[in-house]
């Protein structure tokens, strides 16, 4: 069992469906990808806050959520105390078969505002890809670039007085990029089908690295303030994720 606590909703679920003993198993195979298999380079965890009310934002690739997987694994083993990190998934996930369902047993949640208002509201951890489905959408020649940015996260931060940590992930662009993509797949709901320029993930180093917490602030009825905030937000996220790409190098030399 994790030693996480999380809000139990009656017979081992939470209202979203959590199951910490799914998660513990899922969590297992989970720490062999972590520590053997894409080898993470974990740095900056004590930025994320021991409690509270805390949003993590990291940019977004590669042809499957591999880089959401390793950052909720490396939040998941190196947080102390450990805390569940809820990552919020575009609404077309909910509706696959079996993946949603699964999904949900691990802790995510469709990223609706009344989902991140309750989950903030009682203090827990979120995990959130500005560039939604953008960023893994992205040519291999604009990897690590950042693309559409959603300003959501910021309201919900200034609402909730939520710190925000931004977070780089450096890895998943090389380990399995994308050769092309199907558009307007209607029967599964999704926004494109991605086609990988190989069969399964390649090894690659996964660095990831977490920034200083940031205080946003401004008014969260204000659209400008929120925009402004997003935009500090996005900002510091590209300069953690230089930071990460400059270390890598360094490491490779």
């Amino acid at each position: 069992m994790l030693a996480a606590p999380f809000h139990d909703e009656g017979h081992g679920y939470d209202v979203f469906g959590l199951r910490p003993e799914t998660l513990a198993r899922a969590l297992a195979v989970g720490r062999v990808l972590h520590d053997s298999y894409f080898r993470v380079s974990s740095h900056g965890i004590e930025h994320v806050p021991a409690s509270g009310p805390t949003i993590v934002i990291a940019n977004h690739g590669g042809i499957l959520p591999i880089d959401a997987a390793m950052l909720c694994v490396d939040l998941l083993l190196r947080t102390d105390p450990p805390r569940i990190p809820r990552a919020l998934a575009d609404h077309f996930v909910a509706s696959l078969p079996v993946v949603g369902t699964l999904f949900a047993r691990l802790g995510v949640v469709m990223g609706t505002r009344g989902n991140a208002r309750r989950l903030l509201e009682r203090g827990e951890l979120l995990a959130i890809w500005p560039e939604g489905v953008t960023g893994p959408a992205k040519p291999f020649s604009h990897r690590y670039e950042l693309q559409g940015w959603r300003t959501g996260f910021a309201e919900l931060a200034l609402r909730h007085h939520a710190k925000v940590v931004p977070a780089a992930i450096v890895g998943a662009e090389e380990s399995w990029p994308m050769l092309a993509k199907i558009r307007r797949v209607r029967a599964l709901h999704i926004p494109y089908l991605p086609i990988p320029a190989t069969p399964l993930p390649l090894p690659a180093h996964f660095y990831i690295r977490y920034g200083t917490p940031l205080e946003l602030a401004g008014d969260p009825e204000d659209p400008a303030a929120v925009d402004q905030a997003a935009l500090v937000a996005r900002i510091a996220v590209e300069d953690v994720l230089a930071e990460a790409r400059r270390e890598r190098t360094s490491v490779w030399r």
